[in-house]
């Protein structure tokens, strides 16, 4: 139980991080999509921008080793742009959805049946699905396709493009303040989830990555009893890690929310009645449509915001920020079309 509660500590650790600069609100995540927010982007760009430069010491000197997922052209691609609808329309990512139920969000208690639900269609769907990934094209990564040593052109080329995410986090930020968001939150979180990661990488602790949405399907199989199936063994270790690392960043969602008095129970939030209306029907409904595509695309493409596109993108994958682009594609197009002012 001793390793339990390190994870649990673990996931309280993350869910303050995420609660102190908004990350988990619907309001922030869902106005990334419609461009009123930017926090999200902003935040990702940091955090890859400071771990990218944290982890590479621990790489050349043998303290940490690579955790990257394999590249499906059509199953990274295609998930990636699922996910994106599923993030826009739900409002909330895998690791953001437990810390919001802790303060009060029934929309995101109802994505994350949604999600359980995705992840159990999934597995069920597995055998049909797995041949239409594309063939696998490994763990490519910058690191890799620069020779696989860590030379002085390595090392430079990977301090310039951290460089220029710690830029690009602060020009959007420059762009935040003109739309009224001007708080500096965002940076403490950013700094804190790069440390984390980084930290979580260490072989001598961890040894892994933050990631949230195999816990899903492998929630949803055990509750079931489908675990004799092509798909469940290979989510048990990590679904099991990721349901004990939700439950520290729920409890922390629950905990901030008090000392902060904020908790409250609400199905619609801001940004979704001024769009949509204050109809709580029509918010039930899109919330566990938008959890069911949200886990379905990222069990496609083998992650999700954070084990993919920020846990991957420190460590300069091909897939993850292949991931990362089909993502924001989907989530932006689906944020055009389906977020329109009422008349």
């Amino acid at each position: 139980m001793n390793n339990e509660w390190v994870i649990i500590l673990i996931g309280m650790i993350f869910g303050l991080l995420i609660s102190y600069a908004g990350l988990n609100k619907y309001n922030t995540i869902a106005g990334l999509s419609v461009l009123r927010n930017l926090t999200v982007a902003k935040t990702i760009m940091l955090v890859l921008g400071i771990g990218s430069l944290l982890l590479i010491p621990e790489f050349m000197n043998g303290l940490a080793v690579y955790h990257v997922k394999p590249f499906y052209m059509i199953g990274t691609i295609l998930g990636g742009l699922i996910f994106g609808v599923g993030m826009s329309i739900l409002g909330y990512c895998p690791g953001t959805l437990p810390i919001s139920v802790g303060q009060g969000a029934i929309d995101a208690l109802l994505g994350v049946i949604g999600g359980v639900i995705g992840g159990v269609v999934f597995t069920l769907l597995y055998p049909y699905i797995l041949p239409l990934l594309g063939d696998d094209l490994g763990k490519m990564t910058l690191f890799t396709l620069m020779g696989g040593k860590y030379s002085i052109a390595y090392i430079f080329v990977m301090i310039i493009i951290s460089f220029i995410l710690i830029f690009g986090a602060f020009v959007l930020h420059s762009i935040d303040i003109k739309q009224g968001n001007s708080s500096k939150k965002w940076i403490v979180t950013g700094i804190g989830l790069a440390l984390l990661n980084a930290i979580l990488f260490y072989q001598g602790w961890q040894n892994r990555p933050l990631g949230a949405s195999s816990c899903y399907p492998f929630v949803g199989d055990t509750i079931l009893n489908i675990e004799h199936n092509a798909y469940y063994p290979s989510l048990i270790a990590s679904g099991n890690w990721q349901l004990w690392f939700l439950f520290g960043a729920f409890l922390a969602g629950f905990i901030y929310a008090i000392f902060t008095q904020t908790f409250r129970f609400h199905v619609t939030q801001e940004l979704w009645e001024e769009y949509k209306g204050t109809g709580k029907a029509k918010r039930i409904a899109y919330a566990l449509l938008g959890g069911f595509i949200l886990i379905f695309g990222a069990r496609m493409a083998d992650g999700c915001t954070s084990g993919h596109i920020i846990s991957g993108g420190m460590q300069f994958a091909i897939s993850s920020y292949v991931f990362a682009i089909a993502t924001f594609i989907g989530f932006l197009t689906t944020g055009h079309l389906f977020y329109k002012k009422k008349k």
